[in-house]
């Protein structure tokens, strides 16, 4: 395509949201501008991230590879320099490519601060530096409202780290506006350059905006806390087993002493809450929901309003789950139970062919797939040492893959039947496993892995992970021999030299 036909691309980003915490899932969550994308676009139910945990999810999205693939594979490991970064970034093969490249909100780079960048964004504004070391371009909220900075940490003073102690997940109505919060700020700061005149060029826009939230502290205004009623918020389930069974999640917390005492806090304060206040935390995670869905919505509106929507992809998704209480009251993430690692992804805009719009794509789909569908979608190749499949491509991979390193090793083998987790147990020999029949028991509460009428399936798809593993983990160029291995859709065969589903109407 030529310079004038390349699409903007619009780039929406939560933080620990649930893959059905949109109203278009769920009705009683209230996300009218989400799902009005939805409903112009295609949702991807089975979409699933790469690590449940921020910082190797977000750079495995960004590089289009998986953690092991580009070292980065915990929250606690130090990204490598840009010169020794596996793969170009998407804002650097975007701007690389011709593209305005801004970005608003949360990367969670982990840089070292001996290496700072701002990895390919020419505007740059990142919120607080907890979040990542980026500097030159970057905009702080401590720098420029250190008022509303001070004022939002004392608010979350007791919260804990990363604002998830039962206290964070209790949560309270936010005392101080919204526009103080880091996500209200940076909302703030993205709708200012939207008004300004920096999109007054011919160049296509790239632009990144990415929230903190709904991830805990759950401290919404009463605006959005009062969209809801307690009432309607339903109870918690509780598996038919204590806390005491043998899986991936009591490996992880027994080899964590900080994970294992967090759990065991938040199992103590959730069995002393009455029940209306444990709807209460639940009410308050939508409230954060759609409190982000408005801000979502007013940034949209200035892009229409710029017309930079008139030729455009958007992308919504979210870096990983948050399990809310399920499986006897545990929170956050860091586990490959649904909850956590699936993810809302969600395509939209005047790329997407017409007959696709309203849609939904119940096939397997991963985080890293966005990349090659955004670099696909802008007209340019991906790089060489890419793992994923445009998502607008008929040819699709049979399950999804997702693996956690700390602090004990497990992968993850998902078809939209089953899922297979397999994990290390330093204290046993050999690997240890999971097998859910997600169709019959979607809560995943029954681990059907020794069952004797299962024994054949867990054989396939132990075949099928060494086989995405092997393949994928070798070094290839993209889309030749080697590539990860895919499925046709049923009904009309693929065209190898016309497979893509979008539209430059």
């Amino acid at each position: 395509m030529t310079a004038d036909d390349r699409p903007n691309i619009i780039f929406l980003m939560t933080d620990q949201q649930r893959w059905d915490a949109l109203g278009a899932h769920n009705p009683l969550i209230k996300t009218p501008n989400l799902d009005r994308l939805i409903q112009s676009g295609i949702r991807f139910p089975q979409a699933t991230c790469q690590a449940p945990m921020c910082v190797p999810s977000r750079h495995s999205l960004m590089t289009g590879m998986y953690p092991s693939q580009n070292g980065v594979r915990s929250n606690e490991a130090a990204t490598p320099g840009d010169d020794a970064i596996a793969a170009p970034v998407i804002a650097e093969a975007m701007r690389d490519a011709g593209y305005l490249t801004a970005g608003f909100g949360k990367t969670h780079w982990g840089r070292t601060p001996d290496t700072p960048s701002t990895r390919g964004f020419e505007v740059r504004v990142v919120g607080t530096r907890d979040l990542g070391l980026e500097v030159g371009a970057a905009g702080w909220q401590e720098e420029e409202d250190p008022d509303g900075r001070a004022a939002y940490l004392q608010m979350t003073r007791d919260y804990g780290p990363g604002e998830e102690e039962p206290v964070g997940y209790f949560g309270a109505t936010s005392p101080i506006p919204m526009r103080n919060h880091p996500d209200g700020w940076i909302a703030e700061k993205a709708l200012e350059w939207l008004d300004g005149p920096d999109l007054d060029t011919d160049k296509p826009l790239f632009f990144y905006l990415s929230f903190v939230k709904p991830h805990a502290g759950h401290n919404p205004s009463a605006e959005f806390e009062d969209l809801y009623d307690i009432d309607e918020i339903p109870d918690l389930e509780v598996p038919p087993w204590d806390e005491s069974r043998y899986d991936h999640i009591r490996v992880r917390d027994e080899n964590s002493p900080f994970l294992g005492a967090r759990s065991k806090r938040w199992r103590d304060a959730w069995r002393a809450m009455p029940l209306r206040e444990r709807r209460r935390a639940t009410l308050r995670y939508w409230a954060n929901c759609s409190w982000l869905d408005s801000l979502f919505g007013q940034a949209l509106d200035r892009l229409a309003a710029r017309g930079r929507l008139a030729n455009a992809l958007v992308v919504f998704a979210s870096d990983h789950g948050e399990l809310l209480g399920e499986r006897n009251f545990q929170f956050s993430k860091y586990c490959l139970y649904d909850s956590s690692v699936r993810v809302p992804l969600v395509l939209s805009g005047s790329a997407i062919a017409p007959h696709l719009r309203g849609t939904i794509d119940e096939r397997p789909a991963a985080l890293v797939d966005v990349y090659p569908t955004i670099t696909e979608t802008a007209g340019f190749d991906i790089h060489a040492r890419a793992v994923g499949t445009s998502l607008l491509k008929r040819a699709r991979r049979s399950g999804s893959f997702a693996e956690m390193h700390e602090p004990a090793p497990a992968w993850m083998w998902r078809t939209p039947r089953y899922k297979l987790i397999m994990f290390v147990d330093p204290k046993r020999a050999g690997a240890q496993g999971e097998l859910y029949d997600l169709e019959a028991d979607p809560r995943e509460w029954r681990n059907v892995f020794e069952d004797p009428a299962h024994l054949a399936v867990r054989a396939e798809l132990m075949a099928e992970l060494i086989a995405h593993t092997a393949t994928s983990f070798a070094t290839f160029t993209h889309g030749a021999p080697g590539s990860p291995p895919v499925l046709e859709q049923s009904g009309a065969p693929v065209d190898p030299q016309n497979d893509s589903e979008i539209s430059h109407e």
